[in-house]
């Protein structure tokens, strides 16, 4: 597949938004579902895109997460989505950080990570607490809306 593919663990991967081409390539190469986060409003959205995951042979979910908010309801979907989907899931958006996000939040709360060690995987991945997915993550699940900018490695 392209460079579009970035591995987070062995269950879930991130990607900007796909083509028909690389849904193929997705199925082809061991992935078993999609989560798609963007909205059917989205400019540049695949409109058939569940049609054409059908076709592979992969499972799928759209559940739109905001690029911009941190809508509560749209993150939380998202992250029940995933916990139905067969693994290994290729989640994406229009150009991977919210998928990323999506990923991370959905493992950090699978390990029970603690609030240094998830901004740890966050900064490994260029994703730093101003994303609104983590910041809403931040907030409900360790109780702080952002932390120190001291405490961001």
């Amino acid at each position: 597949m392209t460079g579009n593919i970035r591995s987070i663990n062995d269950d879930y991967s991130s990607a900007g938004q796909l083509t028909p081409a690389q849904i193929k390539q997705a199925a082809a190469q061991g992935f078993r579902s999609v989560l798609n986060l963007r909205s059917p409003t989205e400019p540049g959205t695949l409109a058939d895109e569940a049609e054409q995951a059908a076709a592979a042979g992969l499972g799928y979910v759209q559940a739109p997460v905001s690029p911009t908010t941190s809508a509560g309801e749209s993150l939380d979907a998202a992250l029940a989505a995933l916990d139905g989907l067969p693994k290994p899931v290729l989640i994406h958006c229009r150009g991977g950080g919210r998928a990323t996000a999506v990923a991370l939040i959905a493992i950090a709360t699978q390990k029970k990570l603690s609030q240094e060690a998830f901004l740890e995987q966050a900064a490994a991945h260029n994703l730093g607490p101003e994303q609104p997915q983590i910041q809403k993550f931040l907030r409900d699940y360790y109780g702080n809306p952002l932390p120190d900018p001291q405490e961001v490695v």
